[in-house]
């Protein structure tokens, strides 16, 4: 019998263990389909505030070694467009990003899904580049804990809650969320960092400072994975540099129920998702695991 690659994370069933990650190929309904099709178990959206923003004037996405550098800023045309916009999706697992400041902004966002076939929230606690939203959320335990109470009270569907490393402990956020009521964690979000021309001696961003991603970052998020899975009893979505099965893998390993993809879709574009699963259901085979779950969290045992 063939391995299964199905997995849950909480309350959330997949079909597959590979997810879009938050700010990849934009918002549209078509793209989602289309990588859903393609191999996606879940379809993560742009993060969307209460209303459109703008954005960060260009350059907001450089090329670094081996990864990204980006300060896009948060551009999107606003929960309430979105949600009309996907008003007719039938059955693509969708998981809308949201972004804001207080709790009031949350819940306003989510009443805009009311009748939208949606699969969970991820609530955006760990921009790491624009002011008053996500770190600047993420690093008030006090303020999370309102957020996902008001988020949890208001929604019909899952709640997961994505963090970042700020300023604070980023595990005080964790337990903050998971003591709120939170039906999973995505760990992490992109990394604080810059670049300057040594030509022009300017940072290269128009913000200065951006967000790493990439496979720079992943042994940065493993071990944070590992860490929120030793210290809780959360389902958790491993977020940072997968660029191929083995690093799927060794998130699933580390404690991750499922992973997400964004920066490596660049380079391999949308056959990536079937690509991982693929690795991940000869590696099953390969090791005598039947179940995703059968494999979760194995390295915390040495």
């Amino acid at each position: 019998m063939s391995p299964d690659i199905s997995t849950t994370v909480g309350p959330i069933a997949l079909e597959r263990p590979t997810m879009l990650a938050s700010g990849i190929l934009g918002i549209s309904l078509d793209v989602f389909t289309r990588l859903y099709k393609e191999g996606a178990g879940a379809l993560v959206t742009k993060s969307l505030s209460k209303e459109p923003w703008e954005g960060y004037s260009n350059p907001t996405i450089i090329g670094v070694k081996s990864g990204f550098l980006n300060a896009v800023g948060l551009s999107n045309p606003g929960a309430t467009y979105f949600a009309s916009m996907i008003s007719s999706n039938k059955s693509i697992p969708i998981i809308p990003s949201l972004v804001g400041s207080i709790p009031e902004d949350f819940t306003f966002m989510i009443k805009q899904f009311e009748n939208v076939k949606i699969l969970a929230y991820e609530l955006n606690l760990s921009c790491p580049h624009v002011e008053k939203v996500g770190l600047e959320v993420g690093d008030d335990p006090e303020l999370v804990t309102k957020i996902v109470k008001s988020v949890k009270k208001e929604s019909k569907v899952p709640v997961i809650a994505k963090v970042g490393l700020g300023t604070s402990d980023y595990l005080d956020t964790v337990k903050a969320a998971c003591d709120a009521g939170v039906d999973a964690i995505t760990a992490i979000n992109t990394l604080r960092a810059m670049a300057i021309d040594v030509e022009t001696t300017r940072p290269i961003l128009s913000h200065k400072i951006g967000g790493l991603s990439g496979t720079p970052i992943k042994p940065v998020a493993v071990r944070c994975v590992y860490e929120i899975a030793t210290k809780f009893d959360i389902p958790i979505i491993g977020c940072g540099g997968v660029s191929s099965w083995e690093d799927a893998v060794e998130f699933i390993l580390a404690g991750a129920s499922a992973i997400q993809i964004g920066s490596a879709i660049s380079e391999k574009w949308i056959g990536i998702f079937s690509e991982i699963n693929n690795g991940i259901s000869n590696y099953m085979e390969r090791k005598n695991f039947m179940k995703i779950r059968d494999m979760v969290g194995i390295a915390k045992k040495y």
